[in-house]
């Protein structure tokens, strides 16, 4: 059990993440919308971004994603 209350503790500071990522979500979100849905490669730099941003925000944090 204290696996699963590590995870919902993870979780939990996906909000923290994703706030600290806004503009790199924005970006995707925008790129996304533009093409008309989520189509192979088409918002790759956007997405990389975007990843990349939210795994640098939870090893701010000291978290696992």
């Amino acid at each position: 059990m204290e696996s699963v209350k590590k995870a919902h503790k993870r979780f939990r500071n996906y909000p923290v993440l994703l706030t600290e990522c806004r503009n790199e979500a924005s970006e995707y979100a925008a790129c996304v919308l533009n093409s008309g849905g989520i189509k192979y490669q088409e918002c790759a730099k956007e997405f990389t971004n975007f990843k990349n941003c939210i795994q640098k925000a939870a090893a701010k944090h000291k978290t696992k994603l």
